[in-house]
């Protein structure tokens, strides 16, 4: 059994205070730890190996054994707080009485994995965290073998992130880098370049996916740079039958990325 360091029930609480700190990613990356809440996300970042620091849990919403079931090992700082705390602490309302803080991990290209003919998704300068949670869910479903974010516009520990992946970003391998490394990267790898555009484009479906590919998106409000398109080996189009010139980012990633799916027998 485990022991609870205090029961928190003031919201002066320096701990308690400090969660509005951590709600922007400069003062998330200046301590070292990101948000974590929702039983079904914690139970994929403890599969993936993270290390939690302090654990906040509801007696009224969720019992202390069924923490210690949860989390399966000891902790050094376990607090338990009272129902009117935990709602100021909890991001949303489905976090099944637990919330904690948790070490974020270095994503970087060289410890990527990749299988023989690997499967990435490449975005370029995500902005909303809705937009990559929602990539990163599709990544997980189609079991590409990384997403790659170049240049973000969003910490990918947003809290938002993590909802809307529903903890897929512990589930996917991740890397960051700047757009010069990953082109480099891909070239070396002998990885082919499908970038998404309006422009000189060819339908997507045309395009031979069993082959090593990286399906790179931009940004709605941009697109892709011209830093993508000229290292690009084919752009590919979603044909549009509409009024709308294009899909929601997240949309056009799961069309693409299952079509290379089918392609390949799933």
């Amino acid at each position: 059994m485990f022991s609870i360091k205090d029961h928190i029930t003031s919201a002066q609480n320096p701990r308690i205070r400090n969660f509005q700190h951590l709600m922007k990613a400069r003062e998330r990356r200046h301590q070292g730890v990101f948000v974590l809440e929702g039983i079904l996300e914690i139970g994929k970042a403890m599969a993936a190996g993270y290390q939690f620091k302090s654990v906040f849990f509801c007696p009224d919403i969720i019992s202390s054994k069924e923490v210690e079931e949860l989390l399966d090992e000891n902790h050094e700082e376990i607090f338990s707080v009272s129902s009117d705390i935990f709602a100021k602490i909890a991001y949303r309302g489905t976090s099944g009485g637990i919330v904690l803080l948790s070490e974020p991990r270095e994503h970087k290209l060289e410890n990527l994995k990749l299988r023989d003919r690997p499967l990435l998704i490449v975005l370029e300068a995500v902005e909303k965290p809705g937009n990559l949670g929602a990539i990163l869910r599709t990544a997980d479903a189609a079991a590409v073998d990384a997403v790659i974010i170049c240049d973000p516009q969003t910490d990918i520990y947003n809290p938002n992130v993590v909802r809307s992946s529903i903890g897929c970003l512990f589930s996917v391998p991740v890397a960051v880098a700047n757009s010069v490394e990953v082109i480099k990267w891909l070239e070396m790898k002998k990885i082919s370049i499908y970038c998404t555009a309006l422009t000189a484009s060819l339908p997507y479906h045309t395009i031979n996916f069993k082959r090593p590919s990286a399906i790179v998106l931009g940004t709605e409000a941009t697109g892709i740079t011209k830093t993508w398109l000229d290292a690009s080996d084919n752009n590919i189009i979603i044909p549009m039958l509409g009024k709308a010139d294009s899909l929601n980012v997240s949309t056009a990633a799961a069309i693409v990325v299952f079509e290379a799916r089918r392609q390949r027998g799933f």
